[in-house]
């Protein structure tokens, strides 16, 4: 049906399109806090060391066995418009600080729910969110005056940071042994600029395999290549590696127009093919002259050219990635060189060993032993492929929290004790607030101890007795007091070397915030119809009959 409406003189007018459905006002509202509560449901139970994994089946059937909320909600496939925009922000989180990801889905549906009982009560969307902005960047300020500030590269505080990182997650009993390897691996690839520290991510490259267990993951100063020496005649190991980096093709290039060779005799057959021998061999001879011994190439390798190179024993790799070329030139200090003619002997990388190895059933290429490399490889083993899938997401995190505290050296214990600290001190600024913004800024000081909460539910702990037990030891001025989920009780976290990086932190709290705000200041939903086949259900994209299959796995 399409919506009319009457116009002065009483006559109907179409405004929208045929089959278009409109939710308006606390229906409306209604239908986005309850997706968004929901979204939150979901990954509630998976917060903090004693949250539980999901298990995700897509449409193909693959499994996906995880804890870390950015992952579950990108494989889930959510259809509630308003559900999306939460599994927005964990997505926005992961990218930006890579940790955080449920926490920040958790904090929003907190904020929402909190904000739906005062939207009973008449207060107005907007001065909710007004309330939760100023909050918000309260919040952040308290934050930031409790944070500890640590020397940029201790190594001591980042191995703390990246081991609380994995203790959520599957890997926690080999977090020690990961956490070091993370360590290492970004220390190595940190560039310093004044007293600034900044580190790109994409140099610490992950490669998974599944075999073995977690603990034989290992650090590869170098780079591994997921490819095999390109001929059987060809030494498979290379000690002392001189290494040339091509992007150009061994072979003879095709002309780029239809062109005829006429062949009148044997003999001009015969030339013909020796030209191209010869111009084979002169590429070949070309790199044998600037004494490198491997040659890893982006393009193809003719067959007579492997000949050639086989015969010259020089280790060959070819239809190498452009990412990996780029990270053998920082980890080799060679130069990508584009055309053969230019290649001379400085453009060469060194590595104290470049092999060929067999991992599981796999041939690959070990570049190793480079002496100041500025890309590095994290090799990752596991008993099975979804271990080695969860701990290459685990180690992604704590590669990313590692890279925050880096860039900004501030870090706060962990536990939900910062949480739990920041809304005491908001409970006693709202004082200073007047009319009905001091109860939102209420409700997200409450808002905010739900991540305390949650943390102590799936550990098993009573919510209430917690909360109590919780805010009264923090107001004795207790600021690291939080839930230590392994013994049950609440005690002093930054005792158990339990941190967190502050930018983690401000982003939960600053993502939260926006996405709540967004939702809560929805009051009309207009869901045009879909070309194929009817409009969309009634509620803005909610099926009918409420929330069941709002997100079908």
């Amino acid at each position: 049906m399409s919506i009319q409406q009457g116009s002065a003189g009483g006559v109907p007018v179409l405004i929208l399109k045929e089959g278009s459905t409109q939710t308006k006002g606390r229906d409306a509202q209604k239908n986005n806090i309850t997706a968004a509560k929901l979204i939150a449901e979901i990954v509630r139970s998976s917060l903090g060391p004693r949250g539980m994994d999901k298990m995700l089946v897509d449409t193909l059937g693959d499994v996906t066995i995880t804890n870390d909320g950015a992952t579950i909600l990108k494989e889930i496939d959510v259809q509630h418009p308003a559900a999306k925009m939460m599994v927005e922000i964990s997505k926005a989180t992961d990218n930006e600080v890579g940790d955080g990801t449920t926490s920040v889905v958790v904090l929003a549906g907190a904020l929402i729910e909190k904000a739906e009982d005062l939207i009973t009560n008449d207060v107005h969307p907007t001065i909710i969110v007004d309330g939760y902005r100023k909050s918000a960047q309260k919040a952040i300020e308290i934050l930031n005056k409790i944070a500890q500030k640590i020397d940029g590269n201790e190594k001591s505080e980042l191995l703390k940071i990246a081991k609380t990182s994995m203790q959520t997650k599957l890997v926690s009993k080999e977090a020690p042994e990961l956490a070091g390897l993370v360590v290492n691996a970004v220390l190595q690839v940190t560039d310093k600029t004044d007293s600034k520290y900044k580190v790109d991510i994409d140099d610490v490259k992950v490669e998974k395999k599944s075999g073995g267990s977690l603990r034989d993951s290992t650090l590869i100063k170098g780079i591994v290549l997921d490819k095999e020496v390109v001929h059987g005649g060809m030494p498979k190991k290379i000690n002392q590696a001189k290494i040339a980096l091509l992007n150009c093709a061994l072979e003879i290039e095709k002309t780029e127009f239809d062109a005829k060779i006429n062949i009148s005799s044997p003999d001009q057959m015969k030339m013909f093919l020796e030209e191209e021998n010869r111009m084979l061999k002169d590429m070949v001879d070309k790199i044998k002259n600037t004494s490198a011994n491997v040659v890893i190439c982006q393009k193809g390798i003719d067959d007579i050219s492997q000949h050639y190179l086989a015969k010259s024993g020089i280790l060959t790799v070819r239809r190498v990635k452009e990412s990996d070329m780029t990270r053998l030139a920082r980890a080799t200090a060679a130069r990508v060189v584009n055309n053969i003619d230019d290649l001379v002997p400085d453009d060469l990388g060194n590595a104290d060993l470049v092999e060929e190895r067999k991992v599981e059933t796999d041939k690959w290429v070990f570049v190793e032993g480079c002496k100041h490399p500025k890309s590095v490889t994290i090799l990752i083993r596991g008993g099975s492929q979804r271990v080695v899938d969860e701990a290459e997401r685990s180690i992604h995190d704590a590669i990313m929290v590692t890279k925050d505290v880096l860039e900004k050296p501030y870090i706060v214990a962990g536990g939900g004790s910062p949480e739990a600290y920041v809304a005491g001190k908001l409970r006693e600024w709202t004082s200073t607030l007047s009319g009905r913004e001091q109860l939102a800024a209420e409700k997200f000081a409450d808002a905010l101890e739900v991540i305390p909460i949650t943390l102590a539910e799936n550990a098993g702990m009573d919510p209430i007795d917690t909360t109590t037990d919780l805010r009264a030891k923090q107001s004795k001025g207790s600021k690291w007091m939080g839930i230590d989920v392994k013994t049950g009780k609440i005690t002093d976290i930054s005792k158990l070397d339990i941190f967190e990086p502050v930018s983690v932190k401000e982003q939960i709290i600053k993502s939260a915030t926006e996405a709540a705000s967004m939702i809560l200041r929805i009051d009309d939903v207009i869901a045009s119809s879909k070309s194929s086949g009817g409009g969309m259900p009634p509620g803005g994209g909610m099926p009918p009959g409420g929330m069941g299959g709002m997100g079908e796995m």
